[in-house]
C-alpha cells in the first residue's frame, strides 16, 4: 500500500503540533478544554493518530487518549466531560479512571455506562508520573464477574501513535545534544557510531508510524484486517520505544539519568504506552494466532 498525507492532513498535523507547543506547560483543565474547542476528540481514525502523535511528543496529561479511543470505541459516542472503559473484569490499569466523568464496562449484554463517581477508582503509581491509571472496583457488576474483556482496535492504535510521538521527542532532544555535545574537540554527532545509533532511531520511529496510520486506515474503512494492523502497530512501537529507551539514554550519557533532563518524560510516556494492553512480545503472540 502506497500512502501519503494529503494536504488538508499535514495541515491538521501542523496544526496540532503548533496548538500543543503552546498550550504545554498551562493548566491541565485549560488544555484539556482547548482540545474540545478545536474537535479535536471527533476526528476521523487517522487524522486522531496524528493528534496523538503530538500529544504524545509533549507527554500530554489530560484524558484525551482515554476519552478518544477508549471509551469512544465501545459507546459510539462521546463522553459527556471525559472518559475511559474497563477492559477485563478486574478493572486492573485502566487509563484515567479515577478522574473520568463517565466509564464504559463492558458486559456480556454490552456495553453498560456508568457516572465515574459510581466506581471505586483508585489511582495507583507508574513510572510515569503525568499519566492516570487507576484500578477499579464498580460494585455489584464486577462482584458478579459480569465484565468481559474487549479492547477496541482504536485504543492500541491509539497508544502506538501516542508512544511514536515520544519516541520522536527523545531522537529530537539526543540530535540537538549530538551537536552541541564536544568531546576530542569535535561534536559527538560527528562520530560514525554516533549517527548510526540515530539513524536506527529514525527508521525504527518511521516504521512504528507507518504501522501506526495503516492500522487508523484500516479502522476507518472498516475493513477486516483491522485487529491485525493494530496488533501490529502495538508491537512495533513496543519494539521502537525499547531502542529508543536504549540508545537515547546512552547517546545523552550520564546528562539522560538526571532529573533534570527533559528526557525522562518522553520516556517514561513511550514505556508506559508499551506496558498498557500488552506489551510488544505480547501482540507479537496474537498475531500468530
Amino acid at each position: 500500500m502506497e500512502f501519503e498525507l494529503d494536504d488538508e492532513q499535514r495541515l491538521l498535523r501542523r496544526t496540532a503540533r503548533e496548538t500543543v507547543a503552546k498550550v504545554r506547560g498551562r493548566p491541565e483543565r485549560e488544555q484539556w478544554e482547548t482540545y474540545l474547542r478545536l474537535g479535536w476528540l471527533e476526528a476521523p481514525p487517522l487524522e486522531l493518530s496524528l493528534i496523538l502523535e503530538e500529544l504524545g511528543y509533549a507527554a500530554d496529561p489530560t484524558p484525551f487518549l482515554a476519552t478518544a479511543t477508549w471509551f469512544a470505541p465501545l459507546t459510539g459516542r462521546l463522553p459527556e466531560g471525559s472518559g475511559t472503559a474497563v477492559f477485563d473484569g478486574l478493572g486492573r490499569y485502566v487509563l484515567d479512571a479515577d478522574r473520568a466523568d463517565e466509564v464504559a464496562l463492558l458486559t456480556p449484554d454490552g456495553v453498560t455506562v456508568v457516572r465515574g463517581t459510581e466506581l471505586a477508582a483508585e489511582r495507583i503509581p507508574v513510572l510515569d508520573p503525568n499519566l492516570h491509571v487507576a484500578r477499579v472496583e464498580s460494585g455489584a457488576v464486577v462482584a458478579s464477574g459480569a465484565l468481559v474483556a474487549g479492547v477496541p482496535d482504536l485504543a492500541l492504535t491509539g497508544l502506538a501513535a501516542t508512544a511514536v510521538g515520544a519516541c520522536r521527542r527523545v531522537l529530537d532532544l539526543v540530535l540537538v545534544h549530538v551537536k552541541q555535545r564536544v568531546q576530542f574537540g569535535r561534536p559527538i554527532g560527528s562520530f560514525q557510531a554516533v549517527k548510526h545509533k540515530a539513524a536506527d532511531l529514525h527508521v525504527a520511529i518511521e516504521r512504528a508510524r507507518a504501522l501506526t496510520h495503516f492500522a487508523a486506515l484500516t479502522i476507518a474503512e472498516d475493513d477486516p484486517r483491522s485487529t491485525r494492523a493494530a496488533h501490529m502497530a502495538k508491537a512495533a512501537a513496543g519494539e521502537c520505544q525499547r531502542l529508543v529507551f536504549r540508545h537515547g539514554l546512552q547517546l545523552f550519557g550520564a546528562m539522560g539519568f538526571t532529573w533534570e533532563n527533559e528526557l525522562q518524560f518522553a520516556l517514561k510516556r513511550a514505556q508506559a504506552c508499551d506496558l498498557l494492553l500488552g506489551t510488544a512480545s505480547a501482540h507479537r503472540k496474537a498475531l500468530l494466532t
